[in-house]
This record gives structure tokens, sequence and C-alpha cells, in this order.
């Protein structure tokens, strides 16, 4: 299996379920090239992993990191963070 095969569909943004379990869950993530995975927050502590493509990263407290393939990120809980696409990109999402 391959994660890019996850998204059959040209959605700006798309976001399937990888892994489930009662410790935590992994999310495949796709943006296209110029689309943005708009302002939100999350209420645990995740990891964002850049599997192809490049994105950048931005957060409410000036963070802002370019993330290419192998690169990753520790997203803070309860802050308001967005992602911009600047290639087409996959990512994990880890919580």
């Amino acid at each position: 299996m391959n994660i890019k095969e996850l998204h059959t569909s040209e959605k700006p943004v798309s976001a399937i379920s990888l892994f489930k379990s009662e410790l935590g869950n992994a999310t495949a993530i796709k943006i296209l090239q110029g689309e943005k995975l708009k302002e939100h927050i999350s209420k645990i502590p995740a990891l964002l992993v850049c599997v192809e493509g490049q994105v950048n990263f931005e957060n409410e407290k000036g963070v802002k990191e370019t993330l290419k393939p192998g690169d990753y990120i520790n997203i803070e809980p309860m802050v308001i963070h967005w992602v911009d696409g600047v290639t087409e990109c996959h990512l994990l999402l880890i919580k």
C-alpha cells in the first residue's frame, strides 16, 4: 500500500484516516499546489510529517516552517495553525 494511493479525488485538501487506536491515530493528508489547509486547532499535541512535496506551516505564535520530504514539526495543542501547499504534497498527521 502507498499513502499517495489513498487520495482518489482531486479535492484541494483531502484527509483520510490511516490508523486508529485507543492511544492515538494517524491521518494521511494531501494538499494540492497553491491550496491551503485552513486555520484550525488541535486539542492534543500532534506531529506533522511531510512525506512528499513541500508545504509552509504557520501558527498564531509566529512559527513559520517550510517542510520538505522527511521534515516534521510538532504541533502545540490549542494554538491556531494552517498549512499552505507550495507543491502538491502528502503529509502524515499523528496524534
